[in-house]
């Protein structure tokens, strides 16, 4: 979500609009604003103490998110990108009388479906929360298609409203290496260390594969406050499976250090529960790797089967480890995903995005004009 936001807001102040980010302040030594460059500021708002706060416990601050968000602005279109935030906004659109766009880059599902449905509710107004905005916003802007279907049917957002924006990708930070591969190499698995991204698989499928060609697994993404202990599942689930010495846990990554990860990357696997679309998938590609990843929502058109990658509808491990065998052991076919997929990346930029962001609010401005003309 963070890369989205930055890199879409960068991009439609290149376009000329003058965009600023909101965000809670979540430390005293941060400044109220910040520059980022022409036409582009990012403001910290007081809501709440000034220190990191566990997902769960933003729900607490939504209210005086919003009265702060009062005091800004005018804004021409107010774009939430969380439920929290939507809440927060929500309100102050209406009595601004401007647009609001609300983006939910993942959509909770209740507890008791499988994690296949989405990712759980970290507080209890998430369900409801997301429901209302889906339905009350002016436009919703999903990711992918499969979004847009969960936002139609499970939370009965008006089709009519709902506008697929894609991401980009940063085509020249994620490049394809120059140099040669050895050996089995290594896979990476890149995302938040939780359950719903299914990592716990990565590992089996590795551990499924033939000990003569099988890759060490770098596990890179910083391990969430909500799930206490999965990490030392994770590797207590390496060690029962015999590669404890494989499985190589190095926590968050800046952009640029992902980049480097991936390019050298044998292989990326993405074995998530869900996804909205898995834009790591995509920055694999623009970086020339094959992808491994699960047939779970956006995931789908992130990579195209037997195209950039290999989709699997399954979460056997050895069907996994056989994919990941296949590639190894077929150089041409790894490189025929490796050019497929960066061709295909090259064609997706954030200011390509951007153009259909800014579309979308437009349309909704131009509206709100006409309804007000006398």
């Amino acid at each position: 979500m963070n890369v989205v936001v930055l890199h879409q807001a960068r991009a439609l102040a290149a376009l000329g609009h003058f965009v600023e980010i909101l965000t809670r302040r979540s430390s005293p030594d941060v400044d109220a604003a910040r520059t980022l460059g022409p036409r582009l500021r990012i403001r910290f708002l007081d809501a709440g103490p000034a220190h990191p706060l566990a997902k769960g416990e933003h729900e607490s601050v939504v209210a005086e998110f919003s009265r702060r968000l009062r005091e800004l602005g005018p804004y021409d279109v107010l774009h939430s990108h969380h439920w929290f935030s939507g809440m927060a906004a929500l309100p102050v659109a209406g009595e601004h009388g401007v647009p609001h766009v609300q983006s939910f880059h993942s959509i909770a599902a209740d507890a008791t479906t499988p994690l296949s449905e989405g990712e759980r509710p970290e507080s209890p107004g998430r369900l409801e929360g997301e429901a209302h905005l889906a339905r009350a916003s002016d436009a919703v802007v999903a990711i992918s298609a499969a979004e847009a279907h969960t936002v139609a049917v499970r939370l009965g957002g008006d089709p009519k409203r709902i506008v697929i924006v894609p991401p980009g990708v940063d085509a020249e930070l994620f490049h394809p290496w120059s140099g040669s591969r050895r050996g089995s190499g290594y896979v990476v698995a890149a995302a938040r260390l939780q359950p719903l991204k299914g990592l716990d698989l990565a590992i089996e499928a590795v551990a499924a594969v033939s000990p003569d060609v099988r890759p060490d697994l770098i596990v890179a993404g910083e391990a969430s406050s909500d799930f206490d202990g999965y990490v030392d599942d994770l590797r207590t689930l390496a060690d029962e499976r015999g590669i404890a010495a494989k499985v190589h846990f190095i926590g968050p990554q800046s952009r640029p250090d992902l980049a480097a990860l991936l390019r050298e990357s044998r292989l990326v696997l993405v074995p998530s529960h869900s996804e909205t679309y898995g834009l790591v998938a995509l920055e694999a590609s623009a970086s020339g790797v094959p992808v491994i990843a699960s047939a779970s929502g956006g995931l789908r058109e992130a990579v195209v089967d037997g195209e950039t990658g290999i989709v699997l509808d399954s979460r056997d491990p050895g069907d996994w480890g056989r994919a990941i065998e296949r590639v190894l052991r077929d150089p041409e076919l790894g490189a025929r995903f490796a050019r497929a997929g960066r061709s295909r990346a090259e064609a997706l930029s954030w200011p390509q995005s951007a153009v259909a962001l800014s579309a979308c609010y437009g349309a909704l401005v131009d509206t709100r004009f006409e309804e007000r003309r006398p």
